[in-house]
């Protein structure tokens, strides 16, 4: 598949999700795990954030509502999901969207003190150049939070690219430390996030595999 054609699906696919209220849903199921990589990033007053993939926009409301001087900006493929996160931000005027496929080249360098990345990443159609394109927007000791659900020791995510139709980098917790590791940042953990067990609920893969989490610094 080519790469414009891999992109033209991923928005596709995701405009459907939020035109069908899943944004919602996702925000909901992700919570108990992105909250626990978000609050890694130990954002400060001042320092800009940035969100790729960022859906109906929650984290960057989580980030805006640290302090006003905190620069939050998001971006993501679905021209639904942004309108859906502009719509919801506008409580938070140092909020701003971007609907655009990343990398976007646009971005200046060395802008970031802090990026995140929840359930995005395996999707690019060129999974090193974004993770160079990350590094390349952080600044010297910023952060980056990516986290997971598809990943090589997780077998139920297994099937996922033949469900959605879309081609996915499926990458082991080794790998995803290499990937960092060959663009020059420095992983400093990794671990396997896990959401809590409600009353009455069986427990399924996120409750026995977990998300997977790789945080690494720009040195």
């Amino acid at each position: 598949m080519q790469e414009e054609e891999q992109l033209q699906k991923v928005s596709k696919l995701f405009d459907d999700w939020a035109e069908r209220g899943r944004a919602d849903g996702m925000e909901k199921g992700h919570t108990p795990t992105a909250r626990q990589a978000f609050e890694l990033l130990k954002l400060q007053p001042g320092q800009h954030y940035l969100d790729i993939g960022c859906g109906n926009g929650y984290t960057v409301r989580w980030a805006a509502a640290i302090d006003p001087k905190v620069q939050a900006l998001g971006m993501d493929v679905s021209e639904r999901m942004v309108q859906q996160a502009r719509q919801l931000s506008s409580d938070f005027p140092n909020t701003r969207f971007i609907h655009a496929p990343f990398p976007l080249p646009l971005l200046k360098a060395q802008t970031f003190d802090a990026i995140f990345s929840m359930e995005v990443f395996y999707y690019l159609p060129d999974l090193p150049w974004g993770i160079i394109s990350a590094a390349r927007l952080l600044k010297p000791g910023g952060l980056f939070a990516c986290v997971v659900d598809y990943y090589q020791e997780n077998e139920a995510s297994h099937g996922w690219p033949e469900k959605l139709g879309i081609p996915l980098t499926l990458l082991s917790e080794q790998g995803w430390q290499n990937a960092m590791s060959d663009v020059g940042l420095e992983v400093l953990e990794q671990r396997r996030l896990f959401p809590p067990l409600s009353e009455g609920e069986e427990p399924d893969w996120k409750h026995e595999m977990g998300s997977l989490m790789t945080l690494a610094r720009r040195p």
